[in-house]
């Protein structure tokens, strides 16, 4: 049962944190195309919203990744070892990021694109600011999850 759940973990990250990572970071330059495409131009706003959608989406489904994780720990009985409890730490603060800062912000700026283009150059900095810690922290645990400090599996 435990490499099932372990399996299902690992094909849940890749599924659904893969096009969130994707997506959000190339939400910030195609905003800042369609800011600049002329006004009759839908086709970047489309991208726009698209790569926002898919985001919110697969956000939805990554939730998976944390329920089969926690499977997978309690089937390996590691829930008490300090690089899942760090694994763990990080992957709440990369939804905190992705729920406070990422997907608001990719709202306010569609926003701004469908309000006469008011948007600011520093929406989508700081927008990608967000989103590269997103990544950051999700490279990190991916990492964790492989080295597994203290592991006694030779990994």
């Amino acid at each position: 049962m435990t490499k099932f759940l372990l399996s299902v973990h690992v094909l849940a990250a890749i599924v659904a944190i893969g096009p969130v990572t994707v997506a959000a970071s190339m939400f910030p330059p195609a905003a800042r195309r369609a800011h600049a495409a002329t006004a009759g131009d839908e086709a970047d706003l489309g991208t726009v919203r698209l790569l926002h959608r898919i985001c919110r989406i697969y956000a939805k489904l990554g939730l998976a990744v944390p329920l089969f994780g926690f499977a997978t720990a309690a089937a390996m009985g590691v829930l008490g070892d300090g690089w899942l409890t760090a694994s763990i730490a990080l992957t709440a603060a990369a939804a905190g990021i992705l729920v406070a800062f990422v997907l608001p912000r990719q709202e306010e700026v569609l926003d701004a694109l469908g309000a006469d283009n008011a948007l600011e150059r520093t929406d989508t900095v700081q927008l990608a600011m967000f989103t590269g810690a997103f990544n950051l922290l999700w490279a990190t645990v991916t990492i964790i999850m492989i080295v597994r400090p203290g592991s006694t599996t030779g990994a």
